[in-house]
């Protein structure tokens, strides 16, 4: 009796040492990811790009040895709808964020990314991966917006931009009532460093969201008058110095060719000399607003570098990441973005996109795209979001405007007379795009519930519609 009491202890020893083997095995991997984005940094602000006046090799070393995307469009033109695109795979319009929230304003402060939306920090935890966010988080400051409700682990940043509020918290611990600007990106850098340290022997996630080259920016000592832009030019060069010394961090630990580390921004920027060749700024529905760098590393997983001219989209990175990681897709909700895995597997599509793009400015649709074609739609004053009025360009359109982006990169030249046929077809495209995600004064039957602290209180992008409010449904949302 006894021996076979022995013999069941050892086998039941032998199968946990060959489950636990197994794990580990498959732990090793899984690849980590380092999903880098910048704030407010355009097309050509670094070399790899089209920059002449900043410095950015280590950006450069990963275009060089990964996938360079020359055609990446983000999910809006403007932060908070930008962050939720990129993090959830779906319009922001489809998840409720459309509008860019500045918890300053009385119409704003309540309002953040809904908790029922399913970010990719939460799709690493299906999978045992250790998640942490450095840097900007900007889709809501109250409790019930945390990151650390969405699936990070820990956090380590300011929670929005430095104007809507110059704190810095560790976790949920405030450690600067101001933040000091020049001392950012050191701060960010040695943070990440210690995480990789700490955890390079199992899987992670980390998002590192640095505020700059968003206003206002101060540069560390070392970097001053380091690049031939001024003082942006200067935050943009300790960046990718960052970068260096993240992928030193990768080499020093071993884990460098198993990780993988995607580069890009949040939108255009506010100089249309950044977004060249491309017109427009951030805010606008231009290319410039829109198309910025987006570059991907994986020296164990991507077949062979190259440059990449094919459409892809801030929401394709929610569908490429979980399948790169063997976690489904949730079935009980819309996306907007497909796998990008079969380009890093060498297979990258011939032919011009069948995917159209739509082009929302907080909930108004401007522009749609359908393979090389883009129709700007006809607007009035009253549609253009209220940050959007000093702009000169594309404020008042009595009739839709058509431009071939093969020919006319820079929007220059309307075509739209010449062909009445395309002009039909993208507005039958603009048309469904209303149906499904909705439109100024709208509803689309795809939206989600935005999220909110007070379901009774509407919406209000505008401060000036915020103002017509009757005083009781605006007492409703006063901060306590």
């Amino acid at each position: 009796m006894k021996q076979i009491i022995a013999q069941i202890i050892f086998g039941l020893g032998l199968l946990f040492l060959n489950n636990s083997l197994a794990q580990q095995k498959e732990s090793a991997k899984k690849p980590n990811v380092i999903l880098i984005l910048a704030d407010d940094l355009g097309y050509s602000d670094i070399s790899s790009y089209g920059s002449e006046d900043v410095e950015t090799p280590n950006l450069d070393l990963l275009a060089k040895k990964g996938l360079r995307f020359t055609n990446y469009h983000t999910g809006a033109s403007i932060c908070s709808p930008s962050r939720a695109a990129l993090l959830t795979g779906a319009y922001p319009q489809r998840t409720g964020l459309y509008l860019g929230i500045n918890p300053n304003r009385e119409a704003h402060w309540f309002l953040g990314l809904n908790p029922d939306e399913i970010t990719i920090a939460e799709q690493f935890k299906k999978q045992d991966y250790t998640t942490f966010m450095v840097g900007k988080w900007h889709l809501g400051t109250e409790e019930k917006f945390s990151c650390l409700n969405q699936g990070f682990d820990d956090y380590y940043g300011m929670p929005c931009n430095y104007d809507h509020s110059k704190k810095f918290f560790d976790g949920r611990k405030l450690i600067y009532e101001d933040t000091p600007l020049d001392k950012l990106t050191e701060l960010y850098n040695e943070r990440i460093k210690t995480f990789i340290n700490e955890k390079a022997s199992e899987p992670f996630f980390l998002f590192y969201s640095h505020n700059y080259p968003h206003t206002p920016y101060k540069v560390g000592k070392k970097f001053e008058g380091s690049s031939s832009d001024g003082v942006r030019g200067d935050v943009i060069q300790e960046f990718d110095w960052s970068v260096g010394e993240i992928m030193n961090t990768l080499k020093e630990k071993e884990i460098l060719s198993n990780t993988i580390i995607i580069f890009t921004s949040d939108n255009g920027p506010v100089n249309n000399k950044y977004a060249e060749p491309h017109r427009g700024t951030k805010f606008v529905s231009l290319e410039g607003g829109h198309k910025v760098p987006f570059i991907v590393y994986w020296n164990e997983g991507i077949e062979k570098s190259a440059v990449v001219d094919k459409p892809i989209y801030a929401m394709d990175l929610f569908p490429t990441l979980s399948e790169i990681i063997g976690v489904k897709i949730p079935d009980d909700r819309k996306y907007d973005g497909k796998s990008l895995l079969p380009i890093f597997n060498g297979n990258i599509p011939e032919g011009e996109s069948e995917t159209p793009y739509y082009y929302y400015n907080c909930e108004n649709l401007q522009a749609v795209s359908y393979k090389n074609w883009k129709l700007h739609l006809s607007r009035s004053l009253q549609q253009i979001p209220f940050w959007d009025k000093s702009k000169t360009e594309f404020i008042d359109i009595p009739k839709p405007v058509l431009f071939n982006l093969a020919d006319d990169i820079s929007e220059s030249q309307d075509i739209a007379q010449n062909h009445p046929d395309i002009v039909d077809k993208l507005l039958r495209i603009a048309q469904n795009a209303r149906e499904e995600l909705g439109e100024y004064n709208m509803r689309g039957i795809g939206q989600r519930p935005t999220g909110t602290l007070f379901p009774d209180v509407p919406i209000i992008s505008h401060p000036r519609d915020w103002d017509e409010l009757p005083m009781d449904i605006k007492e409703k949302a006063i901060r306590k």
